[in-house]
């Protein structure tokens, strides 16, 4: 009988005190902030599937198309009998992996991490059910405070795909990727996907469509504190904004007030003003270029081995061992 189980390494109070925490902090801050991670409730986990499949969003389809032509080879070289996937979600393109690996011979696990319980459940009993014979131990965790890899299982890849990665400011990806190090042991792998370096129109066009699925996707974080802080956000007060930055190579999602208004907060007993034309940031999404990406892995104590892109050289996709 195929079994999915769940381990659960975040208290019940976890959401609640993370986003009190986040929206106090970040609506208090000059400029304001909040973190993408808050984007992800039920309405905006289905707007950003409707994203992925947007002519003007390629991330997607990029990293797919690598991961169709190289997870055999990705196999071949990892052997990896636990494949560990962080920020699992539908857990989509890691078929791909997992078809490889079983074809190889050498997978016996699957451990798909999340902070999401409904994404974990749902997708671990899909995946239980695909593959007869597969462990699969989904792990409700924060990958980014604290890992939840499994101890035993080795050779263990570990995948990292979407280019979450990006979403971290520098100090962030520094700190996780020293404490993603640290956590693996020699045969162990890293397959990590980074957005690249690109025109700036096809950058800002990825985040900024013409059908507005991002601009609601981007307001729905309203919708969010509303639901959760009884807050007063009027979400079509604000308007979507998504810009290149070139010194940084990242891209900034923001939300700019349409008027000056005041939002209470009651959960924080917290009043937040804005003023007119005044900018709320709600992502950073950083683009790479190959060299960066070794050198960041490098700096945390890992070693890239393998580096590929789709056609176009739009996405990245690296092979990591510990150095």
């Amino acid at each position: 009988m195929d079994t999915f189980d769940l381990t659960r390494l975040l208290p019940a109070d976890h959401f609640s005190t993370a986003l009190r925490h986040d929206v106090q902090t970040g609506l208090t801050s000059e400029p304001k902030r909040l973190p993408p991670k808050w984007f992800y409730d039920a309405r905006g986990s289905e707007l950003f599937e409707e994203i992925t499949r947007l002519p003007e969003y390629y991330p997607t389809r990029a990293e797919r198309a690598i991961l169709t032509a190289r997870a055999g080879e990705i196999a071949a070289v990892t052997r990896a009998r636990t494949l560990v996937e962080l920020g699992s979600g539908s857990s989509e393109k890691t078929r791909l992996l997992l078809d490889a690996l079983r074809a190889l011979g050498t997978l016996e696990t699957y451990v798909p991490v999340d902070v999401s319980e409904s994404a974990l459940t749902g997708a671990g009993a899909a995946i239980a059910a695909e593959y007869p014979g597969l462990g699969v131990h989904g792990v409700l965790a924060d990958f980014t405070t604290r890992l939840g890899l499994p101890p035993e299982g080795g050779p263990r890849l570990v995948a990292f795909l979407g280019g979450t990665l990006g979403n971290l400011l520098p100090r962030e990806r520094a700190e996780f990727l020293r404490g993603l190090r640290a956590a693996l042991d020699p045969g162990d792998f890293l397959l990590l996907g980074t957005d690249l370096v690109k025109d700036p129109e096809v950058l800002v066009a990825a985040y900024d469509d013409s059908a507005g699925v991002t601009a609601e996707f981007n307001r729905n974080v309203l919708n969010v504190l509303n639901r959760e802080l009884g807050a007063d956000f009027d979400p079509t007060a604000f308007e979507h904004v998504a810009l290149w930055d070139a010194e940084q190579e990242w891209i900034e999602m923001r939300l700019r007030s349409l008027r000056s208004q005041t939002v209470k907060i009651p959960a924080l007993d917290l009043p937040v003003h804005f003023d007119r034309d005044e900018e709320l940031r709600t992502e950073v999404s950083a683009k790479f270029r190959r060299e960066r990406v070794a050198e960041e892995l490098l700096a945390a104590g890992l070693r890239m081995t393998h580096w590929w892109t789709d056609r176009e050289a739009r996405f990245g996709l690296s092979l990591s061992a510990p150095a």
